[in-house]
């Protein structure tokens, strides 16, 4: 395998932690108006990507495989967990 396979292969891992971690905070936003955010858009952007791509990398740890239900089911709820955390949540 060549480094343009290998890049393409880790891209194509971290892609839908990319996607959720762009959408979420953007669509959080009408939810969670009154809030006063911990980090502006970008931040959050960077921190759910990072929780994301280290869940995938924990469930292809944990599942020996990638691309299985559970992996994308520990991303969103991570993510999403994430996501309640840097918009104060509890604070509702």
């Amino acid at each position: 395998m060549n480094l343009q396979d290998i890049l393409f292969h880790l891209f194509n891992f971290a892609a839908p932690a990319f996607a959720l971690a762009l959408l979420l905070p953007l669509l959080a936003r009408p939810f969670f108006r009154k809030q006063a955010w911990l980090l502006p858009w970008w931040g959050q952007v960077l921190v759910n990507f990072v929780v994301g791509v280290l869940a995938l990398l924990a469930s292809l740890w944990w599942l020996e495989r990638d691309g299985k239900m559970l992996a994308y089911a520990m991303l969103v709820l991570a993510v999403a967990s994430t996501q309640w955390l840097l918009a104060r949540g509890w604070r509702r």
